[in-house]
């Protein structure tokens, strides 16, 4: 007993339906890539935006230090000794008061 199949019944496709088939395929490829791009270039960015914060924290310590060390030599006690290590006095009668 042979078992007959029956013929495959082929789909004609026109040449429009064909280019718009195509155009839909490169979309289904194209799609998950620029998907895993855009979220690899957003990873990156992520890492560099972390690494300026890091760079702007040290410059913010950085200068915290150095206006204290400011605020420390510009203090009125640190003048007065420099001024006296120098042979400087400090005379009240030749301040002038301007109202």
């Amino acid at each position: 007993m042979k078992k007959t199949t029956a013929p495959v019944a082929r789909i004609k496709l026109r040449k429009g339906e064909r280019f718009i088939l195509f155009i839909i395929g490169i979309f289904a490829l194209l799609t998950p890539i620029s998907i895993v791009y855009s979220y690899a270039s957003l990873s990156s960015s992520n890492i560099e935006v972390e690494k300026l914060k890091k760079e702007i924290e040290k410059q913010e310590n950085v200068n915290a230090g150095l206006s204290m060390q400011v605020d420390e030599l510009a203090s009125l006690s640190n003048i007065q000794d420099i001024a006296k290590a120098y042979g400087l006095s400090y005379n009240n009668d030749n301040i002038i008061i301007i109202r």
